[in-house]
């Protein structure tokens, strides 16, 4: 069973792929924090955006290939998806990338979607600027600390947007601003739940 974990920076998406993971004895395809272009995307987004993305593509490519070929269930932190329509889209309208190098990055990405597989279940980590900051600022990763409200603001309607407008498969949205799954056990327990059902269900049982 293919689990994916969506959000925002600062949502949560580690901390709960890792808790449902032991949960349900998945495998974990985490996100690549150690992208090369990093440090450089925050100190300057318009000279460094296209080199980002297409980096984070690659991984999300890569990850693909070896998803296609695992017998076991596993759970995603952030998925192809996100990096074309949060990321990339908002980079673009921001004019911090620009319309050809979109246009080139939208090409390899629609390669791609038609290789990978749309998740069994998706859970969307629903979040307010507020919280995010707050949680980027716990973790304290250095690069994040120079990340602006307005921007977090920006991707956060690009999510909206995407789960609401373009997103077909089955979903589970978590506001984590009301739905603590660290504090309040239950909420795991709940997740756990329908991921059980949907394994039942898939396995026609």
């Amino acid at each position: 069973m293919y689990i994916a974990i969506a959000g925002n920076i600062g949502s949560g998406k580690t901390t709960l792929t890792e808790t449902l993971a032991k949960r349900c004895n998945a495998k974990i395809y985490p996100e690549d924090i150690d992208n090369p272009y990093l440090n450089d995307f925050y100190q300057d987004m318009a000279r460094w955006a296209f080199n980002l993305q297409v980096y984070f593509l690659g991984s999300r490519i890569r990850q693909a290939a070896d998803i296609l070929k695992c017998g076991e269930d596993l759970i995603q932190d952030r998925t192809v998806y996100e990096d074309a329509y949060i990321f990339a889209d908002n980079l673009h309208e921001m004019g911090l990338m620009s319309s050809r190098d979109f246009a080139s990055y939208m090409g390899i990405f629609n390669l791609a979607a038609h290789l990978i597989p749309q998740p069994d279940l998706l859970i969307y980590l629903k979040a307010s600027v507020p919280t995010l900051v707050s949680q980027i600022q716990k973790r304290g990763r250095a690069y994040e600390m120079s990340i602006q409200e307005e921007y977090l603001a920006r991707l956060n309607t690009k999510y909206e947007h995407w789960i609401n407008q373009i997103y077909t498969g089955p979903l589970v949205t978590l506001d984590i601003d009301k739905e603590d799954f660290i504090l309040n056990p239950s909420v795991i327990d709940n997740l756990v739940a329908r991921i059980e059902e949907i394994r039942t269900t898939k396995n026609g049982k």
